[in-house]
């Protein structure tokens, strides 16, 4: 039988196996058995995926080929912790496309703990095919002095030389916040703070200061930890300041409800007293009263995107934010006053 033509015209930036699969009208399971010469294939099918492949220029990406090759068909996952809304989204993305990629899924927890770090990594050795590892509040050279020489092992959330990751805009998604605010007319803005040694939180900060510096507001900063618990005890410090801010930006949604929860039994009502806007759009986010704006991270799609980085499915990349806006900033009353007033 003849080999299929393919043309090469108008090739992906970064062909992966999912490309050379779709092309080729096989499966992506199809294409890695012929790489790896696993399993009965038809003759033809290895003709059309060699020239599939060839045409498309695609490179087998070394650790999904030592990944095939295993026998766990397991990957470790290790977060910072298990507990709540944003990582559980996490989760899902990789058992999502865990399971169309045929792995299994081993967690845990490493308490941003360094100590804990090493030994959850030593523990799962020779047990996963490769890691994926979410520690934003330790180095990550420091990180990837922990990871087993040889073992494929994909960042999320974090750079490292060397180590592919996925990330995320955090310092956009915190500028958009600040001009957003400005806009509706807020020139003092206040903004709890996640933990000092956290790269997400960092990375917030400084977009917040830049966007506060652009927009020519007053920032002020109150520490938090990213707990509802944190955002509570922010909200009753602000309540104290002297002139109060009209508006609050968390660095993340948790702190945010706790915030809400502080500005309540302080007998604020959010927005009529005081806008707030939070980070990360998890879930309960839309169900708040009132709705909560914030930045949506696509956290499921980090996730997502860290397994099938690993297993040569995607190529490294950074992952944009967006406003969602909704009735906790007062943008909705600002719109309905301009009505009136036409």
């Amino acid at each position: 039988m003849a080999r299929t033509s393919i043309r090469s015209a108008a090739l992906p930036v970064n062909v992966t196996i999912r490309d050379v699969a779709a092309r080729a009208g096989v499966s992506v399971a199809t294409v890695s058995r012929v790489f790896n010469q696993k399993g009965p294939i038809r003759e033809e099918t290895v003709r059309k995926v060699m020239d599939v492949a060839g045409a498309m220029q695609y490179i087998p990406h070394a650790g999904a080929r030592s990944l095939s090759t295993r026998s766990t068909r397991t990957i470790g996952v290790v977060l910072p912790d298990l507990h709540g809304e944003f990582f559980s989204e996490v989760i899902r993305g990789i058992d999502l496309a865990a399971r169309e990629s045929g792995y299994h899924l081993l967690l845990s927890g490493s308490h941003a703990d360094r100590d804990e770090m090493r030994a959850v990594i030593q523990a799962v050795r020779g047990l996963v095919d490769g890691l994926i590892v979410m520690s934003p509040d330790l180095d990550p050279s420091a990180l990837c002095t922990e990871l087993p020489p040889g073992l494929p092992a994909v960042l999320l959330n974090a750079k490292a030389d060397g180590r592919p990751s996925i990330t995320i805009d955090n310092a956009g998604g915190a500028k958009d916040v600040v001009r957003h605010l400005a806009r509706l007319g807020h020139t003092r803005i206040a903004f709890i703070t996640g933990p000092a040694r956290n790269n997400d939180a960092e990375q917030r900060r400084r977009g917040f200061r830049a966007g506060a510096k652009a927009q020519g507001v007053e920032a002020v900063e109150i520490a938090g930890n990213f707990t509802e618990e944190s955002g509570y005890e922010a909200a009753r410090t602000i309540l104290g300041l002297k002139p109060r801010p009209t508006a609050v930006f968390c660095a993340n949604d948790s702190m945010a409800i706790g915030a809400l929860s502080g500005f309540r039994d302080a007998g604020l009502r959010v927005p009529d007293d005081m806008a707030l806007v939070g980070f990360d759009d998890i879930p309960i986010a839309r169900f708040l009263d009132p709705p909560l704006t914030t930045v949506k991270v696509p956290i499921a799609e980090l996730g997502r995107g860290g397994l099938q980085l690993l297993i040569g499915e995607k190529a490294p990349q950074r992952l944009e934010t967006s406003l969602v806006v909704r009735r906790s900033c007062g943008a909705e009353r600002n719109k309905n006053q301009r009505s009136k007033r036409t």
